[in-house]
């Protein structure tokens, strides 16, 4: 099975980034505005994109400040039956460095202090590489671009936005 995935720095805490991933609020502010959601186990949180697509997710793992996990139970057929998880860790420069490399190029364009958090996302368990799989995998760079722009400037770029400057 296929699975995205993706590393990126953001300097901020990973409490504002889980508040970000957890609330509505937060969500409306790098996913999509129109986001129905609480920070609740086993509750599902609902994401439409315009009138007539959505996403449904069932929130299945809840460690704050550290781990959040969805399971899409609704939405675009290739979608259904995949997991969604955001795996916060912070970090320092030396830490980088020594355990991930992979990031220090980010590390080395952001200003301020020498801490931050390390965002591993993972949407897992596609069925097949298909063109939504990789249109997905490019959208979800923009978002998370987006989730980075929302926590360390207080403003995010999401739906329809996402694909703006």
């Amino acid at each position: 099975m296929p699975h995205i995935r993706h590393e990126l720095l953001i300097e901020a805490s990973p409490e504002k980034i889980y508040d970000a991933i957890t609330t509505q609020e937060g969500l409306a502010g790098w996913w999509t505005p129109q986001v129905s959601a609480t920070a609740g186990l086993n509750s599902t949180a609902r994401f439409p994109f315009g009138p007539n697509y959505f996403k449904e997710m069932k929130i299945v793992e809840l460690k704050p400040a550290a781990q959040v996990k969805w399971a899409c139970i609704a939405g675009a057929g290739e979608w259904v039956g995949t997991t969604i998880s955001f795996n916060l860790q912070p970090v320092t420069r030396e830490v980088i460095t020594e355990r991930h490399p992979e990031v220090t190029g980010q590390m080395e364009q952001l200003k301020g202090a020498d801490q931050w958090t390390l965002l591993q996302f993972h949407h897992d368990d596609w069925k097949n590489h298909t063109p939504m799989f990789a249109e997905c995998n490019y959208t979800w760079a923009l978002f998370l671009r987006s989730l980075k722009l929302l926590c360390e400037t207080g403003r995010g770029l999401p739906w329809p936005q996402q694909h703006r400057v």
